[in-house]
């Protein structure tokens, strides 16, 4: 007779014996099943959901994988055929039906597709939000299991020791990018992490032999050093029971991580949309085969676990218990479309569950906007390290990374000697990849710390979109139960002697297109020590844009505002006050723009606005209506451009102010020259600003 099934460590209930402990298997894999033909007999046809995602085939090896979960700190990353998996840490059939049918009583209140699952602990286990791109869930588990380690060695908080993250996907998801970076790290830092792989044998159409040579990872990864792998299949109950049983103990005791590539049928579509025309009969024929719900129901009568009766008996409970489940899901209400909006950014009294400092009643001073300058004028690079560094010191949950942060403090200088004083759990050098930058720092968010990111340049920015997007949007898509409050500093723009394609771009306008990001772009030191703390004592994910040109510039130097300092977002600043005109900029283009007004001679408001989300409207809309004139600079490109935004508000709300058409100096549709002198021709000069000034005002 099999052994028991529950992990030693499981703190949720007591041990069972295995015979109920493989009752409750068999209940789970009865409902999840019942729940696919529902979908896919009654709700699909009669048009009360749209997407539908079986997951027939996988069902027993998530079911005992979720069943070996417990630990109060376990986190796991699933993915949209992970549906068995939830309902074995904790997901009712009720939300399981809610979630396709988009009600409010689903895991995200209709708000995303059915099965992109999130759930707060329950059972023991923190399902961290998951995407609908594939391949995204792995380096955000690996961020997880980096902050288990933080937890127990830095905060030495011994309540996380034994907890595991675990990331599900599939064979497809096995060539995409967060898979490998979330592998290296995994493997570089001896992570408690488990990749659990499930190869069904298709991505959609596309055969696995194209994911991974010869149709499998695990016999491709036997030479990656610091990973144990084990390989199953995933219908067979004991052979399932007894892998689990060795690898997650193994996870746990901190010996490293491991892979399990589990072989199971995918005995649907990739989707109700697929009709499998790509597979010959007997290749679906012998998927039938291999379903492991009979498998299941054999190996029970086989070890007499349950008889013929007892189990009929369980298959009249579990109808009941779906069909009951169905019409609670039926009966709930609509959402609301007023709320359609609610949640972007956090709210005073709404509190998110799981993510950032706030839920664990971790408070930080909230500071004061009036700065107390001391000292002499600093650079704005020395400004960022200071004010990270008291951060540090006032925070211990505060960890930056990134390449090349650690020993060398930075490509940039902004690190320097951060690694030497606070040591390098806590700055600390990354692989190189964005992808795996971000994801990790979303990963660590969620298990409760305040990762700050670097990425070295805006145009590296590109390889981590997907999980910006996805990060920005995580409050959102869970209905305000998640929050993932990072702080990602990223330099932008030319530099003070040259340019480039790859190491000037400046590109804020793409990250104020993505939801749920708020964007600081300060002009000199005070307003970057404000910002930056405002960003680190926060409760929503910022984007920090630091422009080269001014790192070390006179420009930007001032005396350092004082360790309270705190600019709130969404102020801007008046520069320069004037009745001719109304210039509003930020950035580098500040100084060129107060340039070009010295040389013109022409008096007028100079708005730096600070910050792009939120943007300080009435503060422009009431400085337009004083002068009747707008004009608009900006280092981004023209098309597109943030500024863009800026003259349709005024142009709607202002209109019947202005005395002339607004206008824009932007770099042109172009990428950033090398020569300085077709730099010159594509970015904002003086002499571009001045021309625009003095055509706005003969108008």
């Amino acid at each position: 007779m099999p052994g028991p099934v529950w992990s030693p460590v499981a703190t949720r209930r007591e041990q069972k014996s295995s015979a109920e402990l493989w009752w409750e298997v068999a209940r789970l894999l009865l409902v999840s099943r019942r729940i696919d033909e529902i979908e896919e007999q009654r709700l699909l046809p009669a048009g009360k959901i749209t997407y539908q995602f079986s997951a027939k085939g996988h069902e027993l090896a998530q079911i005992l994988l979720g069943l070996h979960l417990g630990h109060s700190h376990d986190g796991a990353a699933v993915y949209y055929r992970s549906r068995p998996f939830m309902l074995a840490v904790g997901l009712t059939p009720e939300e399981a039906f809610a979630g396709p049918l988009g009600r409010v009583g689903s895991p995200n209140s209709g708000r995303d597709i059915g099965v992109v699952f999130n759930m707060p602990p329950r059972r023991g286990v923190t399902v961290l939000p998951a995407s609908g791109d594939v391949g995204a869930q792995y380096t955000p588990a690996a961020g997880w299991a980096q902050a288990i380690l933080y937890r127990q060695r830095v905060l030495q908080e011994r309540e996380w020791e034994g907890a595991v993250a675990v990331a599900l996907g599939g064979d497809g998801s096995v060539a995409t990018n967060g898979f490998w970076s979330a592998l290296t790290m995994a493997t570089t830092l001896r992570l408690p992490m488990l990749f659990f792989i499930e190869n069904n044998g298709y991505g959609i159409s596309v055969p696995a032999s194209r994911q991974a040579p010869g149709g499998r990872i695990a016999p491709n990864l036997r030479s990656f050093r610091g990973l144990r792998i084990w390989e199953v299949d995933g219908t067979d109950p004991k052979a399932m029971q007894e892998v689990l049983m060795e690898v997650l103990p193994f996870v746990r005791s901190a010996e490293g991580p491991a892979l399990v590539e589990v072989s199971v049928p995918r005995l649907c579509g990739h989707s109700s949309a697929d009709t499998q025309a790509y597979k010959t009969p007997e290749e679906r024929e012998q998927e039938q085969a291999r379903d492991p719900l009979p498998r299941l129901r054999r190996f029970l009568l086989r070890h007499r676990l349950v008889d013929a009766q007892s189990w009929q008996q369980l298959e009249q409970q579990v109808e009941q218990e779906v069909q009951s489940a169905l019409q609670a899901a039926l009966s709930q209400p609509e959402p609301d479309p007023a709320t359609a909006r609610r949640f972007l950014f956090s709210e005073p009294g709404t509190l998110q569950h799981v993510g950032g400092l706030a839920p664990e009643g971790v408070q930080l001073p909230e500071g004061t906007p009036i700065p107390q300058p001391s000292g002499p004028r600093i650079n704005m690079v020395d400004a960022i390290r200071r004010t990270l560094e008291r951060e540090m010191e006032l925070n211990p949950r505060l960890l930056i990374f990134g390449e090349d942060v650690g020993v060398k403090g930075g490509v940039h200088g902004a690190t320097l000697d951060l690694q030497q004083k606070f040591g390098a759990e806590r700055v600390f050098d990354t692989s190189l990849s964005e992808e795996g930058i971000i994801g990790r720092a979303i990963g660590m968010a969620l298990a409760g710390l305040l990762p700050v990111p670097e990425i070295q340049f805006r145009k590296y920015a590109d390889p981590a979109t997907e999980q910006l997007n996805d990060c920005g949007t995580i409050r959102w898509r869970t209905a305000g139960r998640f929050a993932a409050p990072i702080v990602v500093r990223i330099p932008v723009g030319f530099s003070k002697v040259t340019g480039d394609p790859w190491h000037s771009v400046c590109g804020e306008a793409v990250f104020a297109h993505a939801p749920g990001w708020r964007i600081a772009f300060p002009s000199n030191a005070e307003d970057a020590v404000g910002l930056l703390r405002a960003a680190l004592r926060g409760n929503d994910p910022t984007i920090f844009l630091e422009h080269r040109a001014l790192y070390d510039t006179p420009q930007a130097r001032r005396p350092y505002p004082g360790d309270d300092f705190v600019l709130p977002f969404g102020q801007a600043a008046l520069v320069r006050k004037g009745a001719l005109v109304t210039v509003v900029t930020w950035g580098a283009m500040l100084y060129r723009v107060i340039e070009a007004m010295d040389r013109s001679g022409i008096e007028g408001d100079v708005i730096d606005l600070r910050t792009l989300v939120p943007w300080d409207k009435e503060a422009v809309l009431n400085s337009v209506r004083k002068t009747g004139r707008c004009l608009i600079v900006h280092e981004d490109t023209w098309t597109c451009g943030f500024g863009a935004e800026i003259a349709a508000v005024v142009a709607r709300e202002a209109f019947q102010w202005l005395d002339a058409p607004i206008e824009r100096v932007a770099a042109l549709d172009c990428p950033v020259p090398y020569n300085r002198g077709l730099m010159d021709a594509v970015l904002p000069t003086v002499e571009r600003i001045a021309v625009a000034l003095e055509r706005l005002l003969r108008f």
